[in-house]
């Protein structure tokens, strides 16, 4: 499986601690198979890792963008990382992509309409590595500095996507 993670340096041995537990999937080094989706929102500077990720012989769970998903994302959220596998695999949740401020997080939402305001826009697939058996399956390929960002295309796509949740909100609150 090849992956791609952008950062500002180049990341041959990714440490599975560093960064913040309560994203998506919990603790791990996340990855795209997206090349263009890991381009498009890199910042300034940043640099394009490439791995190889040789999956045989690891606990994989893969999920959809289905209740199961939303309730592990929200347990994570929480700090409760409560999965037993070594890469976790699904879709990213775009509300933390397109900054919506914590709405969907906020309790203000029943946990029905935040999973259809999830579902809202793109969906793009992120792969986190959670345990040093995964990451000892990981092999480096490259580092590569970004020449051209793709700014214009992720403004458009953040601008669509944001205009998409609030017609979506505008149909939930007449629904009541």
């Amino acid at each position: 499986m090849k992956l791609y993670h952008t950062s500002d340096r180049s990341i041959p041995a990714p440490d599975l601690h560093y960064g913040r537990k309560n994203a998506d999937f919990g603790q791990g080094f996340y990855l795209t198979p997206d090349r263009s989706f890991a381009l498009r929102w890199a910042g300034a500077k940043a640099i394009l890792n490439s791995y190889e990720l040789d999956l045989s012989g690891l606990s994989v769970h893969r999920f959809r963008q289905d209740t199961e998903w939303f309730d592990y994302i929200f347990r994570n959220r929480r700090g409760e990382d409560s999965l037993d596998a070594d890469v976790v695999i699904g879709p990213i949740a775009n509300d933390t992509i397109f900054n919506t401020m914590g709405i969907l997080s906020s309790g203000f939402l029943s946990p029905e309409e935040a999973l259809e305001l999830l579902r809202v826009g793109p969906a793009y697939t992120q792969v986190a590595l959670k345990t040093e058996q995964a990451a000892a399956r990981l092999r480096f390929l490259s580092a590569e500095p970004i020449a051209r960002l793709e700014e214009g295309l992720r403004r458009r796509e953040q601008e669509e996507y944001l205009r998409a949740v609030g017609e979506a909100m505008s149909r939930l609150t007449q629904k009541e």
